[in-house]
């Protein structure tokens, strides 16, 4: 199953884009990083602190688990909450720049810009390294226009993902929305409870190996809990 399913009608205006493995234990650099600089508006934002705005939604489902990022990041509860009032501050400033413009200023160059085909639109798939999670890429769709149809985390290419065959497998912070869908199609896409959320209905055998419908939810792309 394609990201296709969460795509807007192209007749329309796109949306604005959700215990199991954590992060990873060897972050290299970003493992001793520090907040960089003196905090205060005009500090730039960096990589660091977008990871900080992912790790503030993903706080409403899986707070322990962000709290043990966000130790390991070395930054307090309140630069992380700082780093999220700042992103807004720039998403709804009358004066922001597009979100593809907002992307390359913070996290730089992409690491790879890859033509695609969803059904009958072009667009290009932008993919940035997210230290936090190594195997893992930020993906931003981008029309031909400009328009960004899409932001999530995705599975890098050439790593191997998860293969979830029943509930037990489906652990917070442990596949894609992709890789779920994939894993119990027929999956159908539900609207999320605020823009950065994704949710996912299907059918998965629990422990007993009873069939059960189930409701995945996911921040940013990345699952968060299922509940059945």
């Amino acid at each position: 199953m394609e990201a296709v399913l969460f795509l807007p009608d192209p007749g329309r205006a796109p949306p604005r884009p959700r215990r199991g493995p954590g992060p990873c234990t060897t972050m290299g650099a970003m493992s001793s990083a520090k907040h960089p600089g003196p905090s205060g508006p005009f500090r730039p934002f960096t990589p660091l602190d977008f990871q900080l705005v992912l790790l503030r939604r993903m706080a409403d489902h899986n707070p322990d688990l962000v709290d043990d990022a966000r130790r390991t990041l070395g930054v307090s509860l309140a630069e992380m909450r700082e780093a999220n009032k700042r992103w807004q501050a720039m998403v709804r400033s009358p004066r922001a720049r597009g979100a593809a413009s907002r992307y390359r200023s913070v996290l730089g160059e992409p690491e790879s810009v890859t033509p695609r085909r969803i059904g009958d639109l072009d667009c290009e798939a932008l993919l940035w390294p997210v230290p936090l999670w190594p195997d893992l890429r930020f993906e931003v769709l981008r029309a031909a226009n400009g328009a960004v149809w899409n932001e999530w985390l995705v599975r890098a290419p050439g790593a191997s993902g998860p293969e979830p065959t029943t509930l037990a497998d489906l652990t917070p912070w442990s596949c894609t929305v992709d890789e779920v869908a994939r894993a119990f199609a027929p999956a159908r896409p539900l609207e999320g409870t605020a823009p950065t959320r994704w949710g996912l209905a299907f059918v998965a055998s629990d422990a007993e190996g009873l069939r059960r419908e189930c409701v995945a939810e996911f921040t940013w792309g990345l699952l968060q809990r299922v509940s059945a």
